[in-house]
């Protein structure tokens, strides 16, 4: 049966304050213009507001300053967004799997699992690894050997986590994550590649989330660490030897080189391509699909993608960039000229 709950329960869970009648049950969430009556929505983007006005919604969440224009009971914050996410989440709990170890499982005799944990069929544990107290492992999980999951922490289903990896507590890791695969090390030698061995492993820390088939590689001699707090989309690549400070959020398709550091409290939108050996300060905030190809020092938000725009016009505007070489050079000419001729003139 659907879990439902009153809105002044609501209220509490979410931390906002409550403009209406505490009792209303409210049984699920939904978009403004999709909602129905014992349903709650919420208003956080000015051009949603046509939606207001109109909305089917039992109660909405909202700012104070929005409130005149909602037509039913209310949920107010200065942060809507947040008290939303804490509403959904009352309706989408965890799901709660008994403990023990599926005799399909492949367990390694010299593996530690806590009693607490649940593995589920498929599971390959190898020697040597702990699996801590809560923690569920879905079908089809890999977990090489030396591994070290914490408290409470949840991999969905098909995810591989190679030697040595270390998983703190109350992680959440997305269907085809693979934690601890080879970074990508080659020397040359006269056009035939060699492999560089690699050494490391990857520390993750508590609270951590990784999205599905995301790749994380093993550290060349160091860990590639994840720091807590990181928040880590789909099909993100985390390249060798990586930092990532706590509390930063990837989007996905983002690339990462080798031994790059992201520091804490960061963003990097989707698609963003960072190269190695570079170091970005705290509270830097990437536009999507840039490319960082230095040093980003300063807190703040920079941007280095091309935005869409009608095709012709950007044949034109390529034409125009390839001419930009000769363009200054003859510009430079102009103002030595202008020079000149003031000089003559003085």
């Amino acid at each position: 049966m659907a879990a439902t709950y009153t809105l002044a329960e609501l209220a509490r869970c979410s931390g906002a304050e409550l403009r209406g009648d505490g009792g209303r049950v409210i049984r699920g969430v939904e978009s403004l213009n999709r909602a129905e009556s014992g349903q709650i929505s919420f208003f956080n983007n000015a051009k949603y507001r046509r939606y207001l006005a109109n909305t089917a919604a039992s109660a909405v969440i909202l700012r104070p300053e929005d409130l005149p224009d909602c037509p039913c009971d209310a949920l107010v914050t200065d942060n809507p967004y947040l008290a939303w996410a804490r509403v959904t989440r009352c309706f989408a709990p965890e799901p709660v799997r008994e403990p023990g170890v599926d005799a399909s499982a492949v367990v390694d005799e010299a593996a530690e699992i806590h009693a607490s944990a649940c593995v589920a069929p498929g599971c390959v544990i190898g020697a040597g690894s702990r699996i801590g107290p809560d923690v569920q492992l879905g079908p089809n999980c890999v977990i090489g050997r030396d591994v070290t999951i914490g408290r409470g922490t949840r991999l969905v289903a098909s995810v591989t986590v190679l030697d040595g990896v270390s998983i703190g507590e109350d992680c959440l890791i997305h269907p085809g994550a693979v934690i601890g695969s080879d970074g990508f090390g080659l020397a040359n030698d006269q056009g035939r590649w060699e492999k560089v061995a690699q050494l490391g492993s990857v520390t993750i820390g508590n609270d951590v989330e990784i999205g599905a088939n995301t790749t994380i590689d093993r550290g060349a001699i160091h860990d590639t660490v994840i720091a807590d707090g990181v928040k880590l989309d789909n099909q993100i690549q985390v390249a060798h030897n990586v930092e990532i400070g706590e509390n930063t959020a990837i989007a996905a398709c983002t690339g990462i080189s080798g031994s790059t550091r992201i520091g804490a409290g960061c963003t990097l939108a989707g698609g963003v391509g960072v190269v190695g050996h570079i170091e970005l300060a705290d509270g830097v905030h990437v536009s999507g699909a840039s490319v960082v190809s230095r040093s980003l020092k300063e807190p703040g938000v920079y941007t280095g993608g091309i935005l869409a725009m009608p095709h012709k016009v950007w044949q034109k505007n390529v034409a125009r960039v390839r001419q930009l070489d000769d363009m200054a050079r003859r510009l430079k000419r102009l103002e030595k000229a202008l020079a000149e001729l003031q000089n003559d003139a003085e």
